[in-house]
């Protein structure tokens, strides 16, 4: 798809929720993970694409898969360039070069439940989140490229949900035995 392509497609969109706001909202493609065994998760799409995480070693995974924490950044570095993208085909901005960089630092003592030296919680979540965005488009002023990345931040779905602390509506089910589970291999996932 061409920078045109995307551009077309999104003012299409548009045009459709001018007409129908009510569109607009709807329920998102659910993430599905199933406990694989041990700290091994395998989280599957409806469309039928899966992956498996894992935890480290020293926190006794098998260290050999990403990190769900790593899927979060992967997932705001994603969303955000996906973003900035659509943005510059809007804009008719020809990009050369994209890259984002998601970073951030945790205390594992959080994780595993451990307080501080006066008895307080350390807080589990990431903090000192960075994103380094990287790029390029011959003959766009820098300003211009700035304000293009600005403004697609404004935008970005994953990081406004990070910046805001979107609620979540925890629902618990407990099953009485193993039958009352979906299958160990994964979790039963409805069609999109």
């Amino acid at each position: 798809m061409t920078a045109r392509d995307l551009a077309s497609a999104q003012e299409r969109a548009r045009g459709v929720l001018r007409r129908r706001p009510d569109k607009g909202l709807h329920d998102d493609a659910p993430a599905a993970v199933g406990w694989a065994g041990d700290t091994r998760m395998v989280a599957r799409h409806p469309a039928g694409l899966q992956f498996e995480t894992d935890m480290p070693a020293e926190l006794g995974g098998s260290g050999d898969r990403v990190t769900p924490g790593w899927m979060m950044r992967a997932g705001l570095a994603a969303c955000t360039a996906t973003v900035i993208a659509m943005k510059a085909a809007e804009q008719g901005i020809a990009l050369a070069s994209l890259e984002v960089d998601a970073g951030s630092r945790s205390d594992t003592r959080g994780l595993l439940g451990m307080t501080d030296g006066d008895g307080g919680a350390i807080y589990p979540g990431s903090r000192d989140v960075t994103l380094r965005v990287h790029v390029a488009a011959p003959g766009v002023p820098a300003d211009r490229l700035r304000a293009l990345v600005e403004e697609s931040c404004r935008c970005s779905p994953i990081l406004c949900v990070l910046e805001d602390g979107t609620d979540v509506d925890l629902r618990i089910e407990v099953g009485a035995d193993e039958a009352a589970c979906p299958a160990r291999g994964g979790p039963t996932v409805p069609a999109a």
